[in-house]
C-alpha cells in the first residue's frame, strides 16, 4: 500500500484545527498538528513531511517566521499558508518567503484538497514528462509549433495561450491554481494580468467547443481544471 502524504499543520484555533486535521485524515493524508508557533520548528525537525500548512496569525511565533525557519531546514518542501486576512502585502510576503499557495479562511475544504494534491503532484514530478504533444479529446495540441489540430484543421495559438494550455494539460483533471499560472506565465498576479488571463481562457474554451468531452472549468474561483471525460 502506498504511503500517505504527511502534512505538517500549524493552526492555533483548537476547534478548527481538530476539524481540519480530521478532514485531511479522511482525505487520505497523515497529519501532525501543532497549535502553538513556538513549538513548530522543533516538531518539524522530528518527522519527514511532504507539505506544510501554516496559519499566518499564531501565538508567540507567526506563520511567516516559521516558514522562513523551515526554508532554512528544507528548501524544497511545499508550504501553503492559511490566513483570515486577504491583504495584498501579506500575500506577497508569503510568496517572497517561498509559499507555494495561499488560502483564505473561510475556505471550501474541497478546494484545499485540490490545492494540496496539485502541489504534491508538481513536487513529486509524477505528472507526465515534458512533451511537445498532448491529446485533448479529439484534438492534438503541438506545444512546440503552438497549434491545435482536429480533422486536419489547425488553429494557431499565441505564445501565452500555448503556455497556459500546456500547464492545463500537465495538470489534467487536477486544479491549476490561478496564482501559479499567473506567476509562471505573466510573472505577476495582479488584477490586470488576472483579467488578461481570463481572456486567454475564454479563447482556449472556444477552441474545444466541438468536443463535449473537453471542458476547462472554473474551480470555486481558486483556479482552473482541464477536464477530459471518457465516454
Amino acid at each position: 500500500m502506498a504511503q500517505k502524504p504527511c502534512i505538517f499543520l500549524v493552526e492555533d484555533d483548537l476547534s478548527f484545527g481538530a476539524v481540519l486535521k480530521s478532514y485531511l485524515e479522511i482525505s487520505d493524508f497523515d497529519v501532525v498538528w501543532v497549535d502553538d508557533g513556538q513549538h513548530a520548528v522543533g516538531q518539524f525537525k522530528k518527522t519527514n513531511f511532504n507539505i506544510c500548512i501554516l496559519d499566518v496569525m499564531l501565538p508567540n511565533v507567526d506563520g511567516f517566521t516559521i516558514a522562513a525557519e523551515i526554508r532554512k531546514l528544507n528548501s524544497e518542501i511545499p508550504i501553503l499558508f492559511l490566513t483570515a486576512k486577504n491583504m495584498r502585502e501579506d500575500v506577497l510576503k508569503g510568496y517572497r518567503i517561498g509559499a507555494d499557495d495561499y488560502i483564505t479562511k473561510p475556505f471550501d475544504t474541497e478546494v484545499l484538497i485540490y490545492k494540496l494534491k496539485s502541489i504534491l503532484k508538481r513536487q513529486s514530478g509524477s505528472q507526465a514528462k515534458e512533451s511537445d504533444f498532448y491529446q485533448i479529446g479529439t484534438y492534438l495540441f503541438d506545444y512546440k509549433l503552438r497549434t491545435v489540430d482536429r480533422d486536419n484543421v489547425k488553429q494557431k495559438l499565441s505564445p501565452k495561450e500555448a503556455e497556459l494550455l500546456k500547464m492545463l494539460c500537465d495538470n489534467q483533471n487536477e486544479l491549476l491554481p490561478r496564482e501559479t499560472a499567473l506567476k509562471k506565465i505573466w510573472g505577476d498576479d495582479g488584477y490586470f494580468t488576472a483579467r488578461s488571463m481570463d481572456v486567454y481562457l475564454t479563447k482556449l474554451r472556444k477552441l474545444f467547443i466541438e468536443d463535449s468531452s473537453v471542458e476547462i472549468r472554473n474551480i470555486h474561483g481558486s483556479g482552473f481544471m482541464l477536464e477530459i471525460k471518457n465516454y
